[in-house]
């Protein structure tokens, strides 16, 4: 329970993910089994907000906020609405608002980025820590927060797999920060083996590529979950060997962090992962 500005009682704290299209997300499923596992009489909600309006709709909110997770294409507006960690000054983007004041003042708004964390986490526990290499396919948006998640695990090496030389180049620069060695190799190219292979792009544009990403490394993961399973999938199914995670693990690690930066407390992964699967279930 918080009291408003007036000293009104305002029963319960605000959460909601935001973003366009946003009908689908698995968000609030997640969040809610997360609260009900702590107690907590918290809301979650789900609105559609494009990135011109981003600002208007924070602007708006009460105290009774606690926070909002951001998802595309609200991912770079978010960052001028208060004070980025260190992921999102390095870069340039978040997915997590969280008000230790009223929405509406920057100086108590934190701007955080649980993506990087959260594939981090999810890497790691398919014990991916200490890996020195990896392929990643893609060089967009999603593959930046995956070369800054490998990163954290110790890797030095990354072959990026696309069809742009460069924008392969702006990962490279990324990587100079990072410490990590970035070479491209041409969709459809060969690859040599290394520790994780990560896949960020969608399921038709892996297709020609699986059977080879999955015999190329111990640990895959795909950023896709619907469809599922997707071509790489069942190429790491058949080859036996590779550990799979999938846009899923990501989902729920990123959200565990959310959740603790909302609540100050934490809850099992197992937890927000079976709300994230029977949600899809319902869905499909």
């Amino acid at each position: 329970m918080v009291r408003g500005e007036q000293g009104q009682v305002l029963t319960t704290r605000q959460c909601a993910v935001l973003g366009s299209p946003i009908e689908h997300s698995l968000s609030p499923a997640i969040h809610k089994a997360a609260y009900a596992h702590l107690g907590l009489d918290w809301s979650y909600g789900r609105y559609e907000v494009g990135a011109e309006d981003l600002e208007d709709f924070v602007a708006e909110l009460d105290d009774s906020w606690r926070g909002l997770s951001c998802t595309m294409p609200l991912k770079h507006a978010l960052v001028a609405l208060g004070q980025p960690d260190d992921i999102v000054t390095l870069l340039g983007v978040g997915n997590t608002l969280v008000f230790d004041g009223h929405p509406s003042d920057p100086t108590t708004t934190r701007v955080c980025n649980t993506d990087v964390l959260g594939l981090e986490a999810a890497l790691r526990d398919a014990d991916a820590a200490g890996s020195t290499s990896a392929l990643l396919v893609g060089n967009g948006a999603t593959a930046r927060s995956a070369l800054a998640a490998v990163a954290r695990l110790g890797v030095t090496h990354v072959t990026v797999l696309a069809r742009s030389s460069q924008k392969t180049e702006a990962l490279a620069m990324l990587g100079d920060r990072l410490g990590v060695a970035v070479d491209h190799v041409q969709l459809g190219g060969s690859f040599p083996r290394a520790d994780i292979a990560l896949s960020t792009v969608p399921a038709d544009v892996q297709r020609d590529l699986a059977a080879a990403l999955a015999s190329a490394s111990g640990v895959v993961f795909d950023a896709v979950y619907d469809p599922w399973p997707t071509p790489l999938a069942r190429a790491v199914a058949d080859e036996g060997s590779a550990k799979l995670l999938n846009g899923l693990d990501l989902l729920a690690w990123q959200a565990l962090y959310q959740v603790e930066l909302f609540t100050g407390q934490t809850v099992p992964v197992s937890v927000l992962l079976d709300a994230a699967h029977e949600a899809l279930a319902r869905r499909a």
